[in-house]
């Protein structure tokens, strides 16, 4: 008979029990087959766990031996595909532990010493998210420069700025680029600073009280790179924390949801800018399809898809925050639930994010389309009433002034720059020349100069601010 207890879990999980788990029951709550993909973190916690426990004289030189060349191999039979992974193990860390007490003998059942899976899988979840993170951070920087290099090559596109959809006042299309890059640099921000609350140690805490065995939790800490930036060990200084809370997940898809929020936002105005009433932008045609009955048609589904993702993300975070609310110290097995949709969020935001880095380069502007937009709106009005506050008039004057102004205008159905000058003069007898410079989009535009705003100039200046921070 075999003296694995691993091999006899079809039986009973332990001597403890008179029966096996009924099938039904096995595949409620086994996880295998979706969180194996943390065989490798798993695997480097182990041995960083057996380094510790052979450096403490808590297992000897042979076992430790006999534990990394066993752990090789299962790195190799997995990366093949020819790991076999057993429902009646559960999940990846009974799997994975199976396999090396069969393959090594007794060291395989004494890595398992001064750990419980509690504080296993915490470990594993969180060098997991850290990698992760790291990737995520990457391509949040790809999408910025994407956007970027689109900014300076249009920086003096004049784009019709709206609020509430109308048309409010010209800006530069670069400037509106740079709008995502600070979202998305944000973005990147709050990843970083994530990653160092996810990069603390668990492993040590055991199943909720530590162990009695003396371990040196801080050399695990240090072999796994969980350090902060002075290389200090971090360590979680709470078992019963350590274990069972998943507010970093938590945290981690608040911040992922973000960022597919401005996703979303950007999605929503691409969608707006290729449709035939705007005709602002063309997308290369790799990212839309056609339909299925009107051959006329380009459909901008990539931008429409990751605008219905956010909401898929959006629930994501919702169900982790539910699944979290009720849960007593100290492990429960309501944190099974946090691995599905952590790494689906995870899953949908690199995806999207390589995508979205490449369709942003494939953006055809339509300058022409996007001038008759901005002059259609009566978009310098307020450059006027500025220009009537600078000749001494109370801005709120200058503003009815100008109301009146509009609605000539509109009633001529004519732009504001092209009311002569006399009938201009009607609302404010001050009024001169140089107003007609005032009133042009490209005029509107070169006079916000100040930091931030849409002046060439200003733009300009913070893309090469943007390049020397992403280059970094």
């Amino acid at each position: 008979m075999s003296q694995n207890q691993l091999d006899k879990k079809s039986e009973a999980w332990s001597a403890l029990f008179s029966e096996p788990m009924s099938d039904l029951v096995k595949r409620y709550t086994s996880s295998v087959f979706f969180d194996k993909r943390l065989w490798q973190a798993d695997i480097e916690g182990s041995l960083a766990h057996a380094g510790m426990l052979a450096a403490q004289g808590i297992i000897n030189a042979d076992d430790h031996a006999s534990i990394q060349r066993g752990m090789a191999q299962i790195t190799g039979e997995i990366a093949s595909g020819e790991f076999e992974w057993k429902l009646d193990l559960e999940d990846v860390h009974l799997n994975i532990e199976a396999r090396l007490t069969q393959l090594v003998g007794d060291a395989g059942k004494r890595l398992h010493t001064g750990r419980s899976r509690n504080d296993q899988v915490a470990t594993d979840v969180r060098l997991w998210l850290r990698g992760e993170i790291d990737l995520i951070g990457d391509l949040l920087k790809e999408l910025q420069i994407s956007l970027v290099d689109v900014a300076e090559q249009n920086v003096d596109v004049i784009l019709p700025g709206f609020t509430h959809l109308q048309v409010a006042q010209p800006v530069s299309f670069g400037h509106h680029m740079l709008a995502y890059v600070e979202m998305f640099s944000r973005d990147a921000e709050r990843m970083a600073d994530v990653r160092r609350r996810v990069n603390r140690l668990p492993l040590g805490s055991a199943a909720l009280a530590g162990t009695s065995y003396p371990l040196d939790r801080e050399m695990v800490a240090r072999t796994l790179g969980m350090v902060d930036t002075q290389g200090l060990p971090q360590v979680c200084q709470n078992s019963l924390d350590a274990v069972s809370d998943r507010d970093f997940a938590i945290e981690f898809t608040a911040a992922a949801s973000l960022a597919m929020v401005h996703i979303s936002r950007f999605s929503e105005e691409l969608i707006l800018w290729m449709s035939q009433n705007f005709g602002f932008i063309h997308i290369a045609d790799r990212f839309t399809t056609g339909s299925s009955i009107m051959p006329q048609k380009k459909n901008p589904d990539v931008p429409e898809l990751a605008r219905g993702k956010t909401g898929r993300v959006v629930g994501h975070l919702m169900g982790l925050i539910t699944l979290m609310k009720g849960q007593p110290l100290a492990y429960n097995k309501d944190n099974q639930e946090d691995k599905e949709p952590l790494f689906d969020t995870v899953d949908t935001l690199k995806d999207t994010l390589r995508i979205f880095a490449e369709m942003v380069g494939g953006i055809t502007v339509k300058p022409e389309a996007m001038e008759r937009a901005a002059l259609k709106g009566y978009a310098t009005a307020t450059d006027l009433a500025d220009y009537m506050v600078k000749k001494g008039l109370p801005f709120r004057d200058a503003h009815e002034a100008v109301a009146h102004a509009v609605k000539t205008a509109s009633t001529q159905g004519v732009d504001l720059s092209d009311l002569p000058l006399e009938t201009l003069q009607q609302f404010n007898p001050k009024i001169e020349q140089d107003v007609y410079e005032v009133l042009s989009l490209r005029g509107s535009l070169n006079a916000r100069n100040t930091l931030g705003g849409t002046a060439p100039s200003q733009v300009r200046a913070q893309i090469t601010r943007h390049r020397a921070r992403l280059a970094g």
